[in-house]
């Protein structure tokens, strides 16, 4: 199978060294306007959008997603841009995957900015945390009875009203624990240290399992 058949585009969703355990692939850097439609005339088959800019330049067009689809690529997407422009443009073919992507499909998620984060521009290494990881992070807390709903929602709020590059849970304990029981903060932080989820992640290994299964199936048909 050629190796151009199958692109990713993934950042720091994912370690690379990870990914390539997954599946074999061309992998390119988060996806800026106009890769997907370059990735699509160059050949790929299968094209796997994780990570793409969302402020440093123009994002993916929903076009270029809808020219990749019509010239007969199949178009996953999942974890970051690919979450959202999936369950923007799951109505044209495009394959949605993970529960990021269900949220922003069901509504419960609608800002970009909940998987807005920094990296570092070489190594890809996250230097700040994603809103959704916090968010689904303190309902899991919650539920377990870990925290109140009162201290999971004056937290989740703290969170929101960081700019995204400062976002971190020690910043969003800071600026929202005052005032809440430090009992629950306490077993908090140490819930977060041991058994937080990283569900950016999640989603981009899943993502990655289904392209594999794909090009299995679609691989003795390919030139």
């Amino acid at each position: 199978m050629p190796g151009s058949a199958v692109v990713v585009f993934l950042g720091p969703s994912l370690p690379r060294e990870r990914a390539e355990e997954i599946l074999e692939a061309d992998y390119r850097p988060p996806a800026k306007r106009g890769d997907l439609y370059q990735a699509a005339r160059q050949g790929a088959r299968i094209i796997c959008l994780i990570d793409g800019v969302f402020f440093q330049e123009s994002s993916v067009a929903h076009k270029e997603v809808i020219y990749a689809l019509e010239a007969g690529a199949k178009v996953l997407g999942a974890s970051s841009m690919g979450a959202l422009r999936a369950s923007e443009l799951d109505v044209y073919g495009m394959e949605g995957i993970g529960i990021i992507y269900r949220a922003y499909k069901s509504g419960s998620l609608v800002s970009d900015d909940e998987v807005a984060l920094t990296f570092d521009p070489f190594s890809y290494i996250p230097t700040s945390e994603p809103l959704v990881n916090i968010r689904f992070n303190l309902d899991l807390a919650c539920g377990k009875g870990i925290i109140s709903e009162h201290s999971r929602e004056k937290l989740f709020l703290a969170a929101r009203r960081l700019y995204f590059p400062h976002r971190t849970y020690q910043s969003m304990l800071l600026e929202g624990s005052k005032d809440l029981p430090q009992a629950e903060m306490e077993r908090l932080r140490c819930y977060l240290e041991r058994e937080r989820r990283d569900f950016k992640m999640e989603d981009a290994l899943l993502a990655l399992k289904r392209a594999r299964e794909l090009a299995e199936q679609l691989s003795p048909g390919w030139d």
